[in-house]
């Protein structure tokens, strides 16, 4: 894939910090600009430790989301989430690699909206799945859940 600012990525680059990997699209009306004003604000409260944190937000809409268009949106969020976007088969092996769905759904007028995975994944620095921060769960439950995978080891898988 390639982040917003033209480098390629791969889950290989989470590797050596936490990290919270989250699937979103840049035309999403409510679920996508909400869970990104969130993780700002639990960016903003971690305070010198955000320097220990990866942030992916990954483009389930390769159709639309370019490198540029998300570049542009995540400009209006915490300067730490990089913004990822890929080709259909880069995107469909994304998701199925963090366990994520994703689907286009057709709307009035020609147009289409996708339903995706809403929750946050966290990992430890070694990569390891360390939980998830469910979309519908109160927003105090987060940053303990975060703080906690920043003080875990993880150990590089092979």
């Amino acid at each position: 894939m390639t982040d917003q600012d033209g480098l390629t990525v791969g889950p290989e680059t989470l590797l050596g910090n936490a990290s919270m990997v989250f699937f979103g699209f840049t035309y999403c009306p409510d679920v996508c600009p909400t869970t990104l004003s969130d993780i700002s604000i639990w960016l903003d409260n971690l305070g010198e430790k955000v320097t220990n944190m990866n942030v992916a937000f990954i483009s389930v809409d390769p159709e639309r989301d370019t490198v540029a268009s998300m570049a542009e949106y995540v400009g209006y969020f915490h300067p730490s989430i990089q913004g990822w976007s890929g080709t259909l088969e880069e995107t469909a092996r994304a998701a199925a690699g963090f366990r994520a769905s994703y689907k286009k759904v057709p709307t009035e007028g020609g147009n289409y909206t996708m339903n995706h995975t809403t929750g946050v994944f966290l990992f430890d620095a070694g990569g390891q799945y360390s939980g998830t921060i469910d979309f519908h769960e109160p927003r105090e439950f987060a940053l303990p859940k975060i703080l906690r995978v920043l003080t875990k080891t993880g150990e590089q898988t092979p």
